[in-house]
């Protein structure tokens, strides 16, 4: 039922952009998900194709929750790349297709959407939603990491968000093999560089193209799917292939390495794991992850609990949601990375 007037419960929108999918929901003033819709990121046509299917998923996702967008008190959006929350741009998306400069993501979406947009970075605004939420929640300290396309962190002090100086939490460009494989990045031996499904599928690509034979790509075609996304990478491991589950075990190792070194560093107990590969392979991966961590750790005996994120799919989307709310403190700055503060 569309919404009748000024009485009636505030509605709010957030859409989570990813590498392969952008997912929308609607929720309502407790974070009740109303309405949800989703769909493949293109992978061509740049920042306004991207731009169009944002919009037509958050308006289908409004739809679903019988309203229009117009309705809504505004729209969160978590993005990848180079946020800055004031000017409401997006640049250096590296994981979106040729988006490369700076674009007026917020400018655009406002206009179509007919309502408030606030952008925030994906992992954290994902983060915040956990904390507040999710698997956070009795936690007032952990390291959340995104395995998905990327592999990007959040690192929660306290109950804050640490932010450094705006770039803070990139776990997934943490070298974990000096002169290592190259990143997506340009630089090598990362983290991404061997668990980010981005860098996993050119792997895969290179070896099959070596010769080396897979089921992925033909579980890819028979799914439709124009990359290797999560559920292809489940199918192939559930199948046994062989190079899944080597490019697999190296994504794995890669994760626990870096996941290890970052709590030598922060000493806190609990890791919590998102992320599309994240979220469908689930607690037996994280499981693994925590395994791959134990020869790193400086205190083994005292190894961080590593949990899935709670609010799987939608997690990016709800946290999205609540950059509408309004802050306790009203301060804007330009950073490369935005955060919203609870």
């Amino acid at each position: 039922m569309a919404r009748q007037g000024a009485g009636e419960e505030p509605l709010r929108g957030g859409i989570d952009l990813g590498g392969t999918k952008i997912q929308a929901v609607v929720v309502s003033a407790s974070n009740q998900v109303l309405g949800e819709a989703r769909t493949a990121t293109p992978t061509q046509g740049g920042p306004p194709a991207v731009t169009a299917a944002m919009v037509a998923t958050l308006t289908d996702a409004a739809t679903a929750a019988g309203v229009t967008s117009r309705d809504l008190e505004g729209v969160g959006v978590g993005s990848p790349g180079s946020i800055d929350q004031v000017a409401g741009t997006v640049s250096r998306a590296g994981n979106l297709p040729d988006w490369e400069g700076t674009f007026p993501l917020g400018e655009r979406l406002q206009r179509a959407l007919g309502c408030t947009v606030r952008l925030g970075n994906d992992v954290h605004v994902a983060n915040l939603a956990e904390q507040l939420l999710g698997a956070g929640r009795g936690h007032p300290s952990f390291l959340g990491v995104s395995w998905g396309t990327g592999v990007g962190g959040c690192v929660i002090l306290e109950g804050r968000q640490w932010q450094g100086r705006g770039a803070a939490g990139e776990i997934g460009h943490m070298v974990v093999v000096q002169d290592g494989a190259p990143c997506t990045c340009g630089r090598s031996g990362c983290v991404e560089a061997y668990a980010g499904r981005a860098a996993m599928e050119l792997t895969a690509r290179r070896r099959n193209g070596w010769g080396e034979r897979t089921r992925l790509f033909r579980i890819m075609e028979r799914q439709g799917r124009p990359r290797l996304t999560s559920g292809v990478w489940a199918h192939a491991l559930d199948e046994g292939d062989v190079m899944a589950t080597d490019i697999m075990n190296q994504a794995v190792a890669a994760l626990g390495t870096g996941i290890a070194s970052s709590i030598n560093l922060l000493d806190i107990d609990t890791v919590i794991v998102s992320g599309g590969l994240g979220i469908r392979l689930g607690q037996p991966y994280a499981d693994r992850i925590a395994e791959a961590m134990k020869p790193h750790l400086f205190l083994a005996e005292r190894a961080p609990r590593v949990k899935v994120a709670l609010l799987g799919d939608h997690g990016g989307a709800i946290g999205a949601a609540l950059l509408v709310l309004p802050a306790p403190t009203p301060t804007r700055r330009r950073s490369d990375l935005s955060t919203a503060r609870s």
